[in-house]
């Protein structure tokens, strides 16, 4: 069912392994010129625009576009209460580890005298968008929200797509989540629209506009955060999502295949990946796969992805290769099955998450594991975190020197500054120690 690309007898580089390692990706460039349309009319017009777009691409328009708070604790107070309590527990674990983030003050001192100290402050205002669409998302809900509220963000903002199903609002179960957590302000927006309406919000709506957004969306909530980044701050770019997995001859072929396919079940566009140097678990997972797949309710979707170029099963020659191929592709989500598992996710460098051993599957990590599951995909794990607190915070030095200490440092200052060819910036520093002439001085 899924393709196979065989590495065996290969020793490739890292840019031979970019190139053969099976990977979809959306074209987010060109998006820009649908939705930048869409920005504009929103950046000009606020929240009409925004009402407007969400009437046309939604089919409905909600009576606000602020939900009422009456609206989300109705929603919360007719959760089902096993839904309740998993939201709750979800909480909680997310809580404790988003926590623990919390980076502390550092002081530093140079010299006598001579002190830096580094403070975290939480951005004013954050906008976290919670995706819609093929399915409902309150642990988005979670993954935005705890980590900003750790930080100590003062103000923030969820915005969810209107469902005409509900009336205009955004689901129920994300309203009721909103609620839980005490969120005041929810905006029944999706899509590019929503994005832009955050980052330049409506005065006469009293909407004010944040000063970051996080959160995944499709590829028209992508391109919109790529046209309004410098605006305001971005978390990421995200595309459709991803799994790999690093399997040996321990792997459960069954087990697997379920990962596969739960990855699948997302988004026609989302990549499964297994890489493994055992023919034998290659051609059993195939075989589960192909037996399991229409088991579940989204098994159209499933298929669709499985089938994909996004998705396959690569065979490499050894467990080296198997780490090589893992930290070239740099997986949103990676999957370690194999012997002395915890050895080697310490020699992965490049993944949104590390799942390690048999009892730690991609979908505890979605909703209970108190991870974070917004991550960096398409390779972006390379170079960018999950979010966490500190995306929801800014580090800022306190330069603190008394005369003796920046005394002692001038020459320093004043000869780089020199070479620099920036002399003004050494007679800042020396016009606090010499009988610099004044200006009338020079007259």
């Amino acid at each position: 069912m899924l393709n196979l690309i065989d590495l065996r007898g290969r020793h490739p580089s890292v840019s031979e392994l970019r190139r053969a390692l099976p990977r979809g990706g959306v074209d987010v460039t060109s998006m820009v010129p649908t939705v930048m349309p869409i920005v504009t009319e929103v950046q000009e017009r606020g929240a009409e625009a925004a009402l407007a777009f969400g009437e046309q691409f939604d089919q409905v328009r909600p009576d606000s576009l602020r939900v009422p708070r009456e609206v989300m604790d109705r929603c919360a107070a007719e959760l089902q209460p096993a839904v309740k309590q998993a939201l709750v527990e979800a909480i909680a674990r997310v809580r404790k580890v988003h926590a623990d983030q919390m980076p502390k003050e550092h002081r530093t001192e140079l010299a006598a005298g001579a002190v830096v100290t580094e403070v975290f402050q939480p951005i004013a205002r954050v906008g976290l968008y919670v995706p819609g669409g093929q399915a409902v998302y309150p642990s988005s809900v979670i993954m935005n929200v705890v980590p900003a509220q750790e930080a100590g963000v003062p103000g923030m903002v969820v915005a969810s797509p209107p469902q005409k199903e509900f009336g205009g609002w955004p689901h129920p179960t994300i309203l009721a989540t909103c609620s839980l957590l005490g969120v005041e302000e929810v905006w029944a927006t999706g899509g590019a629209q929503a994005i832009a309406l955050l980052a330049y919000g409506d005065d006469a709506a009293d909407l004010a506009p944040v000063d970051k957004i996080t959160g995944p969306g499709n590829i028209f909530v992508t391109a919109a955060k790529r046209i309004v980044n410098g605006v305001v701050g971005i978390d990421a770019e995200a595309g459709p999502t991803e799994i790999a997995i690093i399997a040996d001859d321990t792997a459960d072929p069954v087990a697997v295949a379920y990962d596969l396919i739960s990855q699948a079940e997302h988004d026609e566009m989302a990549a499964s990946v297994l890489i493994t140097d055992s023919v034998e678990l290659a051609e059993s997972v195939n075989k589960e796969i192909a037996l399991r797949y229409q088991e579940t309710q989204n098994h159209e979707r499933v298929a669709q992805a499985l089938t994909g170029r996004q998705s396959g099963i690569v065979l490499v020659d050894d467990a080296e290769a198997m780490i090589a191929a893992a930290n070239a592709y740099a997986a949103e989500h990676l999957e370690i099955y194999m012997r002395q598992a915890e050895d080697v996710a310490r020699r992965i460098h490049n993944a949104g998450a590390i799942f390690v051993g048999p009892y730690s599957p991609v979908p505890l990590g979605d909703y209970a594991a108190g991870s974070n599951h917004v991550l960096p995909t398409s390779g972006t794990a390379r170079f960018n975190s999950g979010l966490n607190t500190r995306t929801f915070l800014r580090a800022i030095h306190l330069i603190n020197y008394d005369r003796d200490a920046l005394a002692e440092i001038a020459p320093t200052v004043v000869t780089l500054a020199d070479e620099e060819r920036l002399p003004a910036h050494g007679e800042s520093v020396r016009a606090r120690f010499e009988e610099l002439p004044t200006a009338q001085e020079k007259n």
